[in-house]
């Protein structure tokens, strides 16, 4: 987690629906910090899920395929992760799935940072890469984007309320 990254997850929370009970956060493990009181602070629940056990992991699960039902969770949150997915083009639809009608995905992401690996590290994206993800999901809109570095960006989108 690089400097400023609660803030930059705190920034995109606002859009989180008012009834927000239950956060997933996806690449939980804390390596440099945690987001998981940024969401108890606010009386939300959060769940924690990584690819291998480690400290603020509460669920370890293989990418693409989260052991949850369609729909469990009010906001899914992800920072700096999504460089290190192999499959994104799998990946953003698996969070798509696991969110409410009305719920929140936010992500931050590296557009440009130095390599590195946990336990690889793929890609970097750009607003128009993220807006291709999102559309790919086939559910989410209202999308915002803001690069909040030179070496970040966010990305957030609300799941259709269908």
């Amino acid at each position: 987690m690089h400097r400023g990254a609660v803030d930059d997850i705190a920034a995109l929370l606002v859009r989180a629906p008012q009834d927000t009970k239950l956060v997933l956060d996806v690449g939980s493990q804390d390596i440099n910090g945690s987001y998981r009181e940024l969401v108890e602070g606010r009386g939300w629940r959060y769940v924690g899920l990584d690819i291998q056990e480690g400290k603020n992991v509460d669920v370890v699960a293989v990418p693409y395929h989260y052991p949850f039902t369609d729909g469990a969770f009010d906001v899914v949150i992800s920072g700096s992760t999504a460089e290190h997915v192999a499959h994104p083009w799998l990946w953003f639809p698996e969070l798509a799935r696991i969110l409410k009608p009305g719920g929140l995905l936010a992500v931050l992401t590296c557009h440009s940072f130095p390599e590195h690996r946990y336990p690889v590290d793929c890609w970097r994206f750009m607003e128009d890469g993220l807006r291709v993800l999102f559309d790919l999901t086939g559910v989410l809109e209202a999308y915002e984007f803001r690069y909040v570095s030179v070496e970040h960006i966010v990305g957030s989108a609300l799941r259709c309320s269908i």
